[in-house]
């Protein structure tokens, strides 16, 4: 899946606005909540998606069940 700068944009402002680190399946439904168009289709291309921006930085990806997303900081 190809995301565009603005959809990762919003899903750092979701992260970033989170008291504490989130599943992928809070974050898609907090898009949702947010505004009903989001590109990511379902929690597990959202993780896909977190987990390649993991690799070179910006997310954090804490190993549990299920897995939860935070913002680095900068």
């Amino acid at each position: 899946m190809q995301t565009t700068p603005s959809d990762f944009d919003r899903v750092e402002g979701v992260l970033a606005a989170a008291d504490e680190p989130l599943t992928a399946r809070e974050i898609l439904a907090a898009l949702e909540a947010d505004d009903d168009e989001t590109s990511f289709e379902s929690p597990h291309q959202l993780a896909t998606v977190l987990g390649r921006r993991a690799k070179t930085g910006g997310v954090t990806v804490i190993a549990q069940q299920p897995y939860r997303y935070t913002i680095d900081d900068d």
